[in-house]
């Protein structure tokens, strides 16, 4: 089998810096992007539950757009789009801004839901202290809101970073498109599986993690809000 022919393996090892720039240009992307969906999240997020109708409605509309359209759509469009615009941009950039607006539309969902979880008397109690909504949300609801908000919000980062793979669709430098360029290249052509091996186990050395993190998380917030309840019934029987 290729995946254990020594010849295949001296061929990617000897190519290695070709898998490294792609890793590199992957994590970067993936950085841009998460941060621009956390900020088109978080904007959208809090639209969402503004109470008025206009930032409602300019919310839904965004998110039910970019949810239900694939991503590899929504890249050809912006890339096609600015290239027939006389516009000269980079393929990573395109993909930072189709990412980070395809995700933002997720985290945005994971904000309005975590701010909607808090129970309703902390929103009445905020306003009656005097607190405007950026106010009673800044201070009182969002840091609620955080423990909700973060195991989902970390699989939104392991899904970015996997979704970088999309950007193969139109010729992008990530570690999928150079592992492609590498295994069909006139001089490095061939070794097809332990380049793509060598490719997913870059992926999974930086997903797992985080999504191992994220479980952790989740369980770790249902144990303390058990033991919390427990003790509330605890005190409410003894009173």
């Amino acid at each position: 089998m290729e995946l254990f022919s020594v010849a295949s393996w001296a061929k990617v090892w000897a190519y290695r810096t070709t898998f490294l720039l792609g890793f590199g240009n992957t994590l970067r992307t993936a950085v841009f992007a998460l941060l621009l969906s956390m900020v088109l999240g978080v904007i959208f997020g809090l639209a969402a539950t503004s109470g008025k109708k206009a930032l409602v409605a300019v919310a839904r509309v965004y998110v039910e757009i970019i949810q239900n359209t694939p991503l590899l759509l929504q890249i050809c469009f912006l890339y096609y789009a600015l290239a027939f615009s006389g516009q000269n941009v980079e393929i990573i950039t395109t993909g930072i801004v189709a990412l980070g607006v395809y995700h933002g539309a997720y985290v945005a969902e994971v904000v309005r839901a975590g701010i909607e979880a808090i129970p309703r008397g902390q929103f009445e109690a905020a306003l009656s202290q005097g607190f405007g909504y950026l106010g009673y949300m800044y201070y009182i609801i969002l840091p609620q809101s955080i423990k909700i908000i973060l195991p989902p919000m970390v699989n939104q980062v392991v899904n970015l970073i996997k979704n970088t793979s999309c950007l193969y669709i139109i010729g992008g430098a990530d570690l999928i498109s150079l592992t492609y360029s590498f295994v069909t290249g006139a001089t490095t052509g061939g070794a097809y599986a332990p380049a793509y091996f060598v490719c997913g186990l870059l992926f999974f050395i930086v997903c797992f993690p985080l999504s191992t993190l994220a479980g952790m998380w989740e369980s770790a917030l249902k144990n303390r809000d058990a033991r919390v309840n427990t003790a509330t019934k605890n005190v409410e029987g003894v009173a």
